[in-house]
């Protein structure tokens, strides 16, 4: 396990394998309970504008209509939950759970009024959150990582789109999308600040130029020099009393 410093901000953890592992093991634990009783939950999906239809917001995204549908999901949860968990540590758990609950909503909001289900709009607030951020960070390591995101799931930008294919939910995918570059443009990662550097920490400090440490005398005692109009004023002044006259210019 390596420790976190403010070159390496990543910790590899057992989460990192953990998070993902569960979740998708939660989603085929669903899948097998409807399979070995033969009953359908998809009535616990999103129906859109009705009121019966908002439990599908927290829901959803654990249901599945087929074993294809549920193995495309799961493939592309494992990767992008890793590394989510371990770019994203101390964001991780907000990221999973707003992506969850936002995507759903958007899909309620603007869906066809038919039950939508599946993870897809978490995966797609994933790769939204994982690629934007990276951006954002303007850091160099997830910088990369974005340009990664792009190459494996670049793709996945055509299905946001209505009519690319059928008994897709192109909302909630539009929905996910959406909800991972809110939550980029609004999260906050400060492990990834640049650290603030003081002048006597760098390598170069010279304290005897230093303006601050002029102030202080040999033993440590405070003496701020005087200021360069106080050196002024005591050099042009005198115990001598001084007459001006002004001498006009007589006008003829």
């Amino acid at each position: 396990m390596r420790k976190e410093n403010l070159d390496n901000p990543f910790i590899f953890t057992r989460s990192v394998i953990l998070l993902p592992v569960l979740f998708v093991l939660l989603l085929w634990i669903v899948f097998w309970f409807e399979t070995r009783f033969h009953i359908s939950l998809s009535h616990y999906g999103i129906y859109p504008r009705e009121s019966f239809g908002a439990k599908g917001i927290l829901f959803s995204a654990f249901l599945h209509g087929n074993l294809q549908h549920l193995v495309n999901n799961s493939l592309a949860l494992i990767v992008l939950l890793a590394i989510l968990r371990f770019f994203y540590r101390e964001q991780s758990i907000l990221v999973l759970i707003f992506g969850i609950l936002f995507s759903g909503l958007g899909t309620w909001l603007l869906g066809r009024p038919s039950y939508h289900i599946g993870a897809s709009g978490l995966i797609y607030a994933l790769v939204s959150f994982i690629f934007f951020k990276g951006i954002f960070t303007k850091y160099y390591r997830l910088m990369s990582l974005s340009f990664v995101i792009v190459l494996l799931y670049g793709g996945m930008v055509w299905y946001m789109f209505p009519d690319v294919e059928k008994g897709i939910s192109w909302e909630g995918h539009l929905s996910g999308f959406i909800t991972g570059l809110a939550m980029a443009l609004l999260m906050k990662t400060p492990q990834f600040a640049k650290p603030v550097i003081y002048e006597w920490e760098k390598p170069d400090f010279n304290p005897e130029a230093d303006p601050f440490i002029k102030n202080f005398d040999e033993k440590g005692n405070f003496s701020p020099q005087p200021k360069p109009e106080e050196i002024i004023r005591e050099y042009f002044s005198s115990s001598l009393k001084v007459i001006y006259d002004f001498i006009g210019i007589k006008n003829k």
